[in-house]
């Protein structure tokens, strides 16, 4: 199996959350890249607004070997300016003025149209069985491997940083590595459960896919009756001082288990870094999902996610890896 073999097989369109207001000190850009990460395009509108990276604002970091288009917040650069700007890999599309910078997760889906190759007949033949069930009751929401780095020591790196209590210089590179730590535990609570993703148990949080609130489970038969329609899914940890908590013996399980993963206890981030956490679904359901064949060895998969979801994971859950 080979997934995007060129930038073209692997294309991302990001919907953003609200559209730009048309006014503000703020501007919108929409950027189209190709084989160039977020950060670098981030880097070359802030040199050309004459103002940090770090004041560069986006909803999400999109793949290197793909062709992505995305929104990102640029201060003090005027529209006009914005739309003549163009680098290697990447031109700006679009520029609306906006009154306040673009946040991490201020987006509603991403889109994608893939095409997976070079696949073995045992992948085709497991993809036919796996799409029409991926399509009624969703994937394992795992954060994928580009999460980790290319070297895969990302999390590790994030976890010396609690450990140590020091952020260094790049405080925005600290941010990223601890909350790759933050995606490591919570990928391993998702590997550690023995229940099905599609039962709640009392004491646990649970998680409203139409609206992204969690609640306490007190009623586990009549939750359970909303967890088979895929109104709502068990939840797993991502780590901070305000994360909601289960209680009883769900609780009293994630707490000894975190414990034995490294977690700090008590949790108390660095100087300078806010570490709120939250919860994340332990299943998610891909939207609009539809597939054909474009040879005898490959694929076209079109769908959406929702922000923070992985199509790699989607992906290796249809042909049979581990996602």
């Amino acid at each position: 199996m080979k997934l995007a073999e060129a930038p073209e097989d692997f294309v991302v369109d990001e919907v953003p959350l609200y559209p730009p207001c048309g006014d503000g000190e703020h501007t919108f850009v929409r950027v189209e890249k190709r084989l160039c990460n977020t950060e670098q395009v981030a880097r070359a509108l802030a040199r050309a607004a004459g103002v940090r990276p770090r004041d560069i604002g986006y909803a999400g970091r999109k793949d290197r070997v793909a062709v992505t288009r995305q929104w990102l917040s640029v201060p003090g650069l005027a529209p006009e300016q914005a739309l003549a700007l163009e680098g290697e890999g990447w031109k700006v599309l679009e520029a609306t003025p906006h009154r306040h910078k673009l946040r991490t997760g201020q987006l509603r889906e991403n889109r994608f149209e893939l095409v997976v190759r070079e696949l073995a007949p045992e992948e085709l033949a497991h993809a036919e069985r796996s799409l029409p069930e991926i399509e009624e009751r969703g994937f394992p929401n795992r954060f994928g491997p580009q999460r980790f780095g290319r070297e895969g020591d990302n999390a590790q790196r994030g976890q010396e940083i609690l450990l140590s209590g020091r952020m260094g210089r790049d405080k925005r590179q600290a941010r990223f590595l601890v909350s790759a730590f933050q995606a490591e535990l919570f990928n391993a609570c998702l590997d550690h459960r023995s229940l099905p993703l599609d039962r709640v148990v009392e004491g646990e949080i649970a998680w409203k896919h139409d609206s992204g609130a969690t609640f306490l489970v007190e009623d586990e038969m009549q939750e359970n009756v909303r967890a088979e329609a895929f109104e709502i899914s068990p939840s797993g940890p991502i780590v901070g001082t305000r994360m909601p908590q289960p209680e009883g013996r769900p609780g009293e399980e994630e707490a000894e288990w975190l414990r034995s993963r490294g977690l700090p206890d008590p949790l108390v981030p660095p100087r300078g870094l806010r570490l709120r956490g939250g919860r994340r679904p332990l299943r998610v359901r891909a939207s609009d999902l539809s597939w054909e064949p474009v040879s005898a060895s490959a694929l076209r998969l079109v769908f959406s996610l929702p922000p923070g979801s992985y199509a790699t994971v989607l992906i290796a859950s249809i042909f049979g890896d581990r996602g």
